[in-house]
């Protein structure tokens, strides 16, 4: 027996559509077609099964009994697909872990340690979105941030991996040796820092280490500290930097710690939501942060991972 070629899955929709609006503009405006457009995919549907499918009048429009036949199969067909659509959808893993964090965080810590990450979790799929504004792990734009604060958010998934602070750090080749050869070098200050409180800044710097005469307004301002680091590096003057974000450029001898004495920082925080705690990626990624932190370089920097 030879079998009957099925109508074209699109008309069998608008039929569907139609049928459960009464209404072909109601159909149109669901798929996103004109009403004229409807009215031909059901037109050509009618002509291939030779048999009228609605009554069409002013008031409305409703089926034949060929059309209740017809309306009972594609009203349990895409029922059927759209119960599958929904399973899969739910259960088929995300294509990547969104974190977000800082650019500065980003480039100075993180980065080097990707060909690490990506030996030790090969499948895992990281996409980064970097951004110093808050981002709501909730929702669809990231899965977990790395956020700086005084304290957690205690309505997110949060778990502490570092206690920072900010050490005097310059090129060795500016041979920075007591406090008062500051006077003869450019500080740099960092604009637009939040957290910690209070400041890490000179003043506070001159306060609490000293020499009595610094001159703290002086000096170069940057928005960036990456850009502040960089600047360091090139011995073009003496910051007041993140211990954290700058254990590359010490292991490598690039810059030292210049000067004795730490002022209190903020703490770095893996954040995500309850609902995406329990995500396997999200598990392992956390569980390699805190392995990450607990292992950084701590001979040269004194640094504080978190207990």
């Amino acid at each position: 027996m030879k079998l009957r070629r099925l109508p074209h899955l699109g008309a069998i929709r608008a039929f569907d559509a139609v049928a459960r609006h009464s209404s072909f503009k109601l159909a149109a405006e669901e798929i996103g077609v004109t009403s004229t457009a409807i009215s031909h995919q059901i037109r050509q549907l009618e002509e291939t099964l030779g048999q009228r499918l609605f009554i069409r009048s002013a008031r409305a429009v409703t089926l034949t009994a060929s059309g209740e036949i017809l309306f009972r199969a594609s009203e349990n067909m895409f029922t059927t697909l759209r119960e599958a659509v929904t399973l899969i959808e739910a259960g088929a893993p995300p294509d990547a872990l969104t974190l977000s964090t800082t650019s500065n965080f980003l480039t100075n810590w993180l980065v080097p340690r990707l060909p690490l990450l990506h030996r030790q979790l090969p499948d895992l799929e990281l996409r980064f979105h970097s951004s110093t504004s808050l981002v709501d792990v909730r929702g669809a734009m990231a899965d977990c941030a790395i956020r700086y604060s005084m304290q957690a958010d205690e309505s997110l998934e949060s778990t502490l991996l570092w206690r920072d602070r900010f050490v005097l750090v310059a090129s060795p080749a500016l041979r920075l040796q007591s406090p008062e050869d500051l006077a003869g070098l450019t500080l740099f200050h960092i604009e637009n820092r939040h957290v910690p409180i209070p400041e890490p800044d000179w003043q506070h710097w001159k306060e609490t280490f000293g020499p009595a005469e610094l001159a703290v307004q002086a000096g170069i301002r940057f928005d960036d500290e990456t850009h502040a680091i960089q600047a360091a590096i090139a011995g073009q003057g003496v910051l007041l930097a993140s211990e954290l974000l700058i254990q590359y450029p010490l292991a490598q001898g690039l810059l030292h710690i210049a000067l004795p004495g730490a002022l209190p920082g903020g703490n770095y925080y893996f954040v995500t939501s309850a609902e995406k705690a329990t995500r396997r990626d999200v598990q392992q990624f956390k569980q390699w942060l805190i392995h990450a932190f607990n292992n950084v370089t701590l001979s040269q920097i004194g640094a504080q991972p978190a207990r």
